[in-house]
Formats: structure tokens, C-alpha cells, sequence
């Protein structure tokens, strides 16, 4: 998987207490927690239970962004297309404070969030939706017969850079590499595939801040 890669826990054989916040259908959970060398142990949480799998990991209902372990309790904590569902600024500042809370101090945590420039909104396929002023997406959500309410807050890339450092991780932007990492793994004989192997990162550079996911790897710094 794309996140072992990634978060270099492929190679990795001590035990690891893993979480992830924001399971859904439970399918990260279940792969962790399922792995052959049984080296997960893997609690998941969320506000709604929409499990499809749910052996392999504990799960718990939480309300808001609380979570409910004591500090320091994980070696691997997972929040992947969760931030931008929690609310405004604050709410995604609490989020983030209580992943750096959960984390162990030696832990790493995984980060991704749709961002904002990205060309196509991925949870309504609806072109420059995030890129309208928040008091119109909700409207042209509705004009173009796809929902009732935008209650996302995608982030641009600056803009969450400010507070990772805010909450106090040490940080590093993955994007490029998880642009790769996609790419070999969903697609790799396709021409994209073979074309992005071939630039180097410095060449890549320009296109992170429109590249469609935010992917970052922290630590508690």
C-alpha cells in the first residue's frame, strides 16, 4: 500500500499500535490489521459508523475531534481525507493538536487533504468547485443538481503548512512522491507513469500546489 510506502513501514518488523481517524468503510483498517506478519495492532475511529469491513482493528464512535486514547499512545496515526471535513479553522487546529497528542514521540503520522486548487472537486466531481469564496459553493452545489450543502473545507498547501507548524510537527511534503507512488502502483504502464519517472522533483516542483491530494508525513517534532 501506497501509505507503508510512504511512512517507510514496509521494512519496518517491530510491532506498531496503529490509528486511524476517519475509517469510513473501514478498508485501511482492515488492511493493516490484516496483514500476514500480524505486526498491527489497529484502532480506528469516526463520528458515523459507514464500516463495510470490520474485522482485523478495534473501532470507536467519537464525537467532534476529541479522541479518546491517552497521549502518546501510538506509533502510526492516519488521517487521510478527514481534515476537511471537521469544520472551520479551529476544528482543523484541534484535529491536528490531538494527532500530535495520540502520537508517540518516536511515532509518525500520515496527513491527506483534497487541495484546494485542485481542477476537479473529488467528492462531487464538479469542476473549480473549491476554488469558489465559501459562501458559494453550497449554491453551485445546488445549481448544478449535485447536493444540498458543501460542508468541506479543502486546504491549500501553504495554508496547512502554517498549521502543521502551528501544532508543532516537524513535517515534510509528499506530494511529488506520493504522485509517483500512485502512479506506479494504480497505473504503471501507462504513459504518465513512464513520463513521471523520467523529470526529476525540481522539474515537478511547479505543479505541487495544483496536484489534486496534500499528502504530508509528521512527527512531534
Amino acid at each position: 500500500m501506497k501509505i507503508e510506502q510512504l511512512l517507510g513501514l514496509v521494512d519496518n518488523h517491530r510491532p506498531i499500535r496503529l490509528l486511524e481517524v476517519g475509517t469510513g468503510s473501514g478498508g485501511i483498517a482492515h488492511y493493516f490489521g490484516t496483514l500476514p506478519d500480524g505486526r498491527y495492532s489497529v484502532d480506528a475511529v469516526d463520528i458515523y459508523d459507514s464500516r463495510l469491513v470490520k474485522d482485523g482493528y478495534r473501532y470507536t464512535q467519537v464525537e467532534g475531534t476529541v479522541l479518546p486514547f491517552p497521549d502518546a499512545s501510538f506509533d502510526v496515526v492516519l488521517t487521510n481525507h478527514v481534515i476537511e471535513h471537521v469544520g472551520e479553522r479551529a476544528a482543523q487546529l484541534h484535529h491536528l493538536e490531538e494527532v500530535r497528542r495520540v502520537l508517540k514521540q518516536t511515532g509518525v503520522a500520515y496527513l491527506a487533504v483534497p487541495n484546494r486548487w485542485m481542477l476537479i472537486e473529488p467528492h462531487y466531481r464538479l469542476a473549480f468547485l473549491s476554488w469558489l469564496p465559501s459562501k458559494l459553493r453550497t449554491p453551485y452545489l445546488k445549481w448544478m443538481d449535485k447536493g444540498e450543502l458543501y460542508d468541506c473545507e479543502p486546504l491549500q498547501m501553504k495554508q496547512l503548512e502554517r498549521m502543521l507548524d502551528e501544532t508543532g510537527f516537524k513535517w515534510k511534503n509528499l506530494c511529488l512522491a506520493a504522485w509517483r507512488a500512485t502512479l506506479n502502483i494504480e497505473h504503471p504502464d501507462s504513459f504518465q507513469a513512464r513520463l513521471v519517472r523520467q523529470v526529476p522533483d525540481f522539474m515537478l516542483f511547479p505543479v505541487k500546489r495544483i496536484i489534486p491530494t496534500l499528502i504530508y508525513r509528521m512527527e512531534r517534532g
